[in-house]
């Protein structure tokens, strides 16, 4: 039986891309109308591929291109695309970047439409471009890509009670918040700070769309990179190369960032 195709107009972010054999690449895209598809360009690695430049990493746009059900689609053309800069001439903004579409690849199946998350990947990283700090963009795709990954923390309040006040803290083996009439019930609660819960429980509802500016104290987002690691570690088990080089990142520049309120 024949695969079914059609050639489409279609939005695109670029996730990666690989070499394929001498002249050809690989093109992974989240695109909003088909979820994440892998297109196979030909003859993209030739001096004066006319589609050179709308198929560089962090580019975004409007693509046509032939859309395989299953296996490798194709890209045709280009109508309009852009790119995110910034991102791809700064280190720590392309580590970032990179980690949080590869979460994004480990979440979701190909070919399943995600338009919501379509919207928040290219929400994020206009932020990130934008100069936005791109650990706590990180930190907000990490909380909020918990439930896709089956882990649901209960955030809105204390799980046995409900009570939504401070000071509360989180508990592993009851997967959420406790609060102090409840502490007892896990003696090895993670006693996280009152500030490292308040950003963990605004993360989960945050609209990235309409975020302007992050002020995250240097001590705060240690907690919260401690939290997180906790948590995909013990419950989610997704390690993506891209964290690995984040991590050490992290111990390169520990020592000189500043502190901000």
């Amino acid at each position: 039986m024949a695969q079914r195709h059609k050639v489409t107009d279609f939005h695109g972010i670029i996730m990666y891309r690989k070499d394929y054999q001498e002249r050809d690449l690989l093109v992974k895209m989240l695109t909003l109308e088909h979820g994440k598809k892998m297109f196979f360009v030909r003859g993209a690695k030739k001096r004066g591929f006319k589609l050179t430049g709308d198929i560089l990493p962090f580019t975004y746009g409007h693509y046509v291109g032939d859309i395989r059900e299953e296996g490798l689609s194709y890209v045709n053309a280009s109508k309009a695309t852009e790119h995110f800069s910034h991102i791809s001439e700064d280190i720590f903004k392309n580590a970032y970047a990179t980690y949080i579409m590869s979460l994004l690849d480990f979440a979701f199946p190909d070919s399943e439409p995600i338009p919501e998350w379509y919207d928040k990947l290219h929400a994020g990283m206009g932020l990130i471009d934008q100069g936005l700090d791109a650990a706590v963009i990180a930190n907000i795709f990490e909380v909020q890509l918990l439930p896709v990954f089956g882990v649901q923390p209960e955030l809105r309040g204390c799980v046995i009670c409900g009570e939504s006040k401070p000071p509360l803290d989180y508990s592993e083996s009851y997967g959420g918040l406790l609060c102090p009439r409840h502490y007892h019930m896990d003696p090895r609660r993670l006693h996280l700070d009152q500030r490292t819960v308040f950003y963990l429980r605004q993360f989960s509802v945050l609209d990235l769309a309409t975020l302007n500016s992050i002020a995250v104290k240097t001590e705060t987002k240690k907690h919260l990179r401690r939290f997180l690691d906790q948590i995909y570690n013990d419950t989610v088990g997704v390690h993506p190369k891209s964290k690995r080089f984040i991590d050490q990142m992290n111990e390169w520049e520990s020592p000189l960032t500043p502190d901000s309120d």
